[in-house]
């Protein structure tokens, strides 16, 4: 009983272990497709931790579309980290739309990030990219502001290095305000919105890019502000600001001389109270000496009084006689 036991043990060990390393409906499902896999080669792929469904049926659809792949290559993109199923799939969609892709190329795109079935997609059926507004200033000052629709299908031989989708609205952007600044007047563009597509088609703008560029059309155009006249309205108002500022400038050194005459005169003022003062100082000094006598004291009072005299008689002769009889 204990021998019948561990036989029956053995033989369920046996056949899970050999289940897990030979997938047999697999290998049946490529012997029966025309792509054979040896045994080895499966048991080989689980110790190397690739599983085996990944690179078997991917292969047995490429050998039914005509397509034979190496399974060792099918294996390393796998294990370098792409998408075999993927690659598989754009390498058949090319061949049937008669696009030149080999599994070198299509692994190289799916290694370097890019969708290769969707370039491939993209090849067959363009994509239309719409471009934001741009806006633009003509030679008369009017801002245009265009929208435009850029058809563009995948370059399979510049996907692996070539520039995307960005820089292709960056550049038909930067040929639209190229032509409309280049315009004499808003209304050409007006007129014919053609002259910009096709100005910015002769470009060449899908130089060094992933795609290229079939057609650029005008979807529509409208007018903006008028750009110049505001530009002209804000210098004359930085021209106005910079005038008041130089005059505001002047007045406050009008200002400042004017406080400097006003401080001169008080400092005049104030010597002059000071050398009055000491007038009389000096007077008692001249009397103590004896330079100063009393008459010489009164005919100096005099002298002033009659010096007051006149200048009153002379402030009096120039006030003039209203008609009413009134001094003003």
């Amino acid at each position: 009983m204990p021998e019948t036991l561990t036989l029956l043990v053995s033989i369920v060990a046996f056949v899970f272990l050999f289940s897990y390393l030979i997938p047999v409906r697999l290998w049946l499902a490529a012997m029966a497709s025309g792509a054979a896999v040896s045994l080895v080669t499966l048991i080989g792929m689980r110790f190397r931790r690739v599983p085996p469904k990944i690179i078997v049926e991917p292969r047995i659809s490429a050998i039914k579309a005509g397509i034979d792949l190496d399974i060792g290559h099918l294996e390393a993109h796998y294990l370098a980290g792409g998408d075999v199923s993927r690659v598989v799939m754009a390498l058949i969609s090319a061949d049937k739309a008669g696009i030149e892709l080999d599994f070198q190329r299509a692994a190289a795109i799916d290694l370097a990030g890019r969708d290769v079935l969707e370039a491939v997609k993209m090849s067959v059926n363009p994509k239309v990219i719409n471009t934001p507004v741009v806006a633009a200033v003509a030679k008369d000052g009017i801002q245009v502001k265009a929208l435009s629709r850029v058809t563009v299908r995948a370059n399979i031989d510049r996907l692996v290095g070539g520039a995307g989708e960005e820089t292709i609205l960056a550049r038909v952007g930067e040929g639209i305000v190229t032509t409309i600044g280049s315009a004499e007047t808003h209304k050409k563009v007006l007129e014919n919105p053609d002259t910009i597509s096709k100005t910015v088609l002769d470009k060449g703008l899908d130089s060094g890019t992933a795609f290229e560029i079939l057609s650029i059309d005008i979807a529509d155009v409208d007018v903006g502000e008028n750009i110049g006249a505001k530009l002209q309205t804000d210098q004359a108002e930085a021209d106005k600001r910079v005038a008041q500022a130089k005059a505001e400038g002047r007045r406050a050194m009008a200002v400042a001389e004017e406080q400097e005459m006003s401080a001169r005169a008080q400092e005049m003022k104030a010597k002059l109270i000071e050398a009055e003062a000491e007038v009389p100082l000096a007077m008692a000094e001249a009397f103590r000496q004896g330079n100063l006598g009393i008459m010489d004291y009164y005919r100096m009072r005099n002298v002033e009084s009659d010096t007051e005299m006149r200048q009153s008689i002379a402030g009096q002769g120039q006030t003039s006689t209203s008609p009413d009889g009134e001094n003003s």
